[in-house]
């Protein structure tokens, strides 16, 4: 197999990775629905777009055999997941507390999609454990910069991860934004943030606990 048959292989299998990681609920996919509903589609997609940026960094980690990065984030996994639980609850109570915003109520409102991308790649990152399933994958599918064929699959593994969750956030963000955006009423905006609100405050609740080593 040449370099680049094995390079498209190891593409397509990290797109599908890529996907399998991000269409999961969780509390990025809360913030995406709830995001693209008040503030549009740029910002629902880079709420998104944060958590692919920080998947493909540990896949990158795990594919180039970075491993005394790998070791460094593990070590202080507790603490960066006492900081992801408090950002979440943050986030949590703030959605809780925000007023209902239709499309036509925040037309004048800030929209700041980097603010958002950043926000979610913090979060995203504070959970090292990922790295560990990246390295599971990189070594079921013999890649790394220490195989035959160089870093040409290592590369492809990432892009396609990073591709492959970005697409979900693409889709998922579209279809707020453009399917529903504008066509609910305050009421039905107000519990969407309440609901997500303590959904996302839950999930910080639960990344607290496990940083105290409760959980």
């Amino acid at each position: 197999m040449t370099a680049a048959d094995a390079g498209l292989s190891e593409f397509l299998t990290g797109l599908a990775f890529g996907l399998a990681l991000a269409m999961p609920v969780g509390p990025i996919g809360l913030l995406c629905i709830r995001r693209s509903l008040e503030d549009g589609f740029a910002v629902g997609f880079a709420t998104g777009l944060g958590a692919a940026v920080a998947d493909a960094g540990y896949g990158a980690i795990a594919a180039f055999g970075l491993t005394a990065v790998a070791a460094f984030l593990l070590s202080w996994q507790d603490a960066l997941a006492l900081v992801g639980g408090a950002l979440l609850l943050w986030l949590g109570v703030a959605s809780w507390r925000a007023p209902a915003a239709t499309a036509a109520a925040g037309a004048g409102r800030p929209r700041r999609p980097l603010v958002a991308l950043a926000q979610t790649a913090a979060l995203t990152a504070g959970n090292p454990q990922t790295v560990l399933t990246f390295a599971a994958l990189v070594g079921g599918l013999g890649v790394g910069m220490g195989a035959d064929s160089g870093w040409v699959p290592a590369s492809a593994l990432v892009l396609g991860v990073f591709l492959g969750s970005a697409a979900w956030w693409l889709v998922l963000a579209g279809g707020v934004a453009w399917g529903l955006q504008g066509r609910l009423a305050a009421r039905h905006i107000r519990w969407i943030n309440r609901s997500a609100g303590a959904l996302v405050a839950g999930f910080g609740v639960v990344a607290i606990a496990r940083g105290l080593g409760v959980v």
